[in-house]
């Protein structure tokens, strides 16, 4: 999913909750796809909830059917190498079934934007290891988590402290961390140094375990990725429970100085989140920032080395900040943001990315 996201811009120990309201009955998609110049059916194109484990292949007469959609804000992401992608976003209900044929265009290469580029070349090299970094991130988890076919990458970084990223297919991922294999489809991929902006759909697939030690240890590293994370906080407050599940939140009216800044304000989420454009969702509106601490958790050594700080100090909770990047935005029930870019990241949240990334329908045991 879409990505926005500031770089570098505090032990407690506490019950670690949260409540969300009861989940209604899922939905059902369905529907064909085919070629869009011969209405020829498409088997074996990949059809799924974007950021979910949610997916399938179409069969041999282009057909599809998903189960088991919850109630919340999807992209159906239609794909098959050769064409363009379709995707759909819709608002799903409970108990709907919805259809969506997917009529692919034909991708089309212009000979004159071709630029070879050897995968062995320094330069190459160099910018690759870049991406690795921002995209898949700087956490422990990535670490363990690694790009398998690197070699659909193409990189410009013709302008300085710029790097753009395109993907020929999409991005095999092993996580091995958190035990998942990603079939990433990256659509943008943009760094000027001081922003992050990535666009792309993830599916989700969990990897079977060497053993019960293995499994256990991805049960408790998924446990800890959750917590403290942007899709655990909106679901806190979702469920006006911020303060339960471990979070402290402020108004702040800018990121200037922010350790030094008089105008910060206690204020709970309930503040913020008023009645959405449906009944399914709410809409997130406040002005300025929100400022959001997790006592659940201190900071990690490589977040304070990610932070670049001028000054050295001990790690404290964990710090973030959350900007409405257009006005007023909708939250569904999943905790997810309606408009992929409507909310900019900050601190903590930034800090994790794809290598701490969990499915969307994940919830801790």
């Amino acid at each position: 999913m879409p990505f926005r996201a500031l770089l570098p811009a505090l032990s407690l120990c506490l019950a670690v909750a949260y409540r969300v309201p009861a989940q209604p009955a899922p939905a059902v998609f369905t529907g064909t796809v085919v070629d869009a110049e011969t209405g020829v059916p498409l088997p074996g194109a990949h059809v799924f909830i974007a950021g979910s484990m949610i997916g399938t292949t179409t069969d041999n007469e282009g057909r599809y059917r998903l189960e088991r959609v919850p109630p919340g804000a999807h992209r159906l992401y239609v794909s098959m190498v050769g064409f363009e992608p379709a995707f759909a976003d819709t608002l799903v209900t409970a108990r709907q079934t919805l259809t969506f044929d997917a009529r692919l265009v034909p991708a089309v290469i212009e000979l004159g934007e071709i630029r070879v580029e050897a995968r062995a070349d320094k330069k190459w090299q160099k910018r690759l290891k870049q991406f690795i970094r921002q995209f898949i991130g700087e956490t422990p988890n990535a670490a363990e988590t690694e790009i398998l076919n690197p070699e659909v990458l193409d990189f410009d970084g013709n302008w300085w402290g710029k790097l753009e990223a395109r993907a020929a297919a999409p991005l095999l991922i092993e996580n091995r961390a958190l035990g998942y294999r990603i079939r990433y489809f990256l659509k943008e991929f943009v760094s000027t140094g001081v922003t992050i902006k990535y666009d792309g759909e993830p599916l989700f697939e969990e990897m079977p375990p060497r053993d019960a030690a293995e499994a256990e240890r991805w049960r408790e590293n998924r446990r800890r990725a959750f917590f403290g994370s942007f899709r655990h906080f909106m679901l806190a407050a979702l469920g006006d429970s911020t303060r339960t599940a471990g979070f402290v939140t402020y108004r702040l009216p800018s990121l200037d100085s922010p350790e030094r800044h008089r105008l910060r304000f206690p204020v709970t989420m309930s503040d913020v989140l008023k009645d959405g454009p449906t009944e399914e969702t709410r809409t997130l509106k406040f002005f300025g920032y929100i400022e959001v601490h997790y006592l659940g958790e201190e900071e990690e050594e490589a977040f304070l080395r990610w932070e670049r700080s001028y000054y050295r100090r001990t790690p404290g909770p964990q710090r973030s900040w959350i900007r409405l990047t257009d006005g007023p935005t909708a939250v569904d029930p999943t905790g997810t943001i309606v408009d992929p870019y409507g909310v900019t990241v900050y601190g903590y949240f930034a800090f994790e990315r794809v290598a701490d990334e969990l499915p969307k329908e994940y919830r801790p045991d």
